[in-house]
């Protein structure tokens, strides 16, 4: 296997999972922890949430013209996320009347740099004023801060609520997504369940970065400390489904006896899936993150044993009504979560239907 495709993180020898995890929010604020904090924005981001869930009250005030909103996303994934994040976004926005135009990239995640680079250069050249971006490597990190120091766009971060120490003199306008901790520290709480302390596992790790620590090591430090689970290997992909296709062979190739294999996104899940199937490893158990369309299918097929489902619009629904208050001259909180559901193989086809309705409502209309 060439060594470009694949990183090995970490064997088991000379490996303290603890003491790795421990790191994980360094430099950051915990959501929970920072709401804590700042009891206004907790108040803020409460009343969002209320707002998320209401029927969309139309913008009170004139516009003098429409929005210029750019939006960089890596949307090119088996994950449906971005495209529906988007979708319910557009959704949102027309049903609070705001007038807008938007422009909006989808690259490959931990690729396409150039690309990354060209669209949010030419999106601070033509003054936009909402500039919805993520934030999952030290180059991502460079970028907003440029922003942040040199421009009046406004900075809507996607799929990270975890706001950043260093700049808390300068926030972005928000952090929007589905707290990476929390659906980690509930998956780890299933396997919890369902396996005996002393347990065998590895985990696939999404490409190297932000979402590869909170997912992974929040997992690893709670099984350490709640289940004496042992782990065997982690791995970094390149957060494709070949990756974690080729990740999962290596791994059960090195470190056969496991119990389960944990990985920290959709793409990676379904290459595991894949490799299990090929390898015959029907005892090993897998599970997805996010629990989107290409997931839930694979739940209902067998492939998938257990996922954590993101109400998926709840996001695109927030930076709309964000959007909307800041029209209004309103407060707006730094940072919201939407809400998780754990969904397994034993769950009835009618609870999987009701949470869809309610985690697509906008997207799949």
């Amino acid at each position: 296997m060439r060594k470009s495709l694949l990183l090995s993180l970490m064997s088991i020898a000379g490996f303290s999972p603890v003491a790795q995890a421990t790191q994980v929010l360094n430099g950051y604020w915990a959501y929970q922890d920072f709401l804590e904090q700042f009891p206004e924005q907790k108040q803020l981001t409460e009343q969002l949430s209320e707002a998320v869930r209401e029927r969309p009250a139309p913008l009170s005030v004139s516009q003098n013209r429409p929005l210029r909103i750019s939006v960089v996303y890596p949307g090119q994934q088996v994950s449906d996320y971005w495209v529906r994040n988007i979708d319910a976004f557009e959704q949102r926005l027309d049903k609070l009347n705001i007038n807008y135009q938007i422009n909006q990239v989808f690259t490959r995640p931990n690729s396409d740099v150039k690309q990354q680079s060209l669209s949010l250069m030419e999106a601070l050249k033509n003054k936009t004023d909402y500039l919805v971006f993520t934030l999952d490597t030290t180059r991502h990190r460079k970028f907003i801060e440029h922003v942040l120091d040199s421009s009046k766009t406004k900075l809507i971060l996607q799929n990270i609520t975890t706001p950043v120490r260093d700049w808390d003199e300068h926030q972005p306008f928000l952090y929007v997504g589905f707290d990476h901790a929390e659906g980690s520290r509930k998956l780890a709480k299933e396997f919890g369940k369902r396996f005996p302390k002393h347990s065998n596992y590895s985990v696939l790790y999404f490409s190297e970065g932000y979402i590869s620590d909170i997912r992974g090591d929040t997992f690893i430090e709670q099984v350490t400390r709640n289940n004496q689970f042992e782990l065997q290997s982690a791995y970094y992909t390149k957060a494709t489904k070949a990756s974690g296709y080729d990740a999962t062979k290596a791994s059960l190739s090195k470190y056969p006896d496991v119990d389960f294999i944990y990985a920290c996104s959709t793409d990676v899940a379904l290459g595991a899936v894949d490799a299990l199937k090929e390898l015959g490893r029907d005892d090993v158990m897998i599970n997805g993150w996010g629990g989107g369309s290409a997931e839930l299918k694979a739940i209902e097929n067998g492939d998938l044993d257990i996922t954590v489902m993101r109400m998926n619009d709840d996001t695109g629904i927030a930076m709309a009504e964000a959007i909307k208050w800041d029209l209004e001259g309103k407060s707006v909180p730094t940072v919201y979560s939407g809400d998780f559901e754990v969904v397994t193989q034993s769950d009835s086809a009618e609870r999987i239907n009701a949470l869809k309705k309610r985690a697509f409502r906008y997207s799949d209309n």
